[in-house]
């Protein structure tokens, strides 16, 4: 998957918060993603985010995931 930093991407399960959308801050092997509901942010192996990933956006536009 080419995420980018920027990209918001919507998770398998919602945050507490009820939001399922997060934003990428930082890319390697562990993601650092924000909650776009909250503001909440967390650290994710990639593996994780790459596994739970239905939905990625980039600029306002929907990528498919192939």
């Amino acid at each position: 998957m080419d995420i980018q930093t920027g990209d918001i991407v919507r998770m398998k399960k919602q945050h507490p918060c009820g939001s399922a959308k997060w934003k990428v801050l930082r890319i390697g092997a562990d993601f650092r993603l924000e909650c776009i509901g909250c503001g909440h942010q967390i650290m994710i192996a990639r593996k994780l985010v790459e596994k739970n990933i239905r939905e990625w956006e980039r600029n306002g536009e929907k990528i498919p995931l192939n």
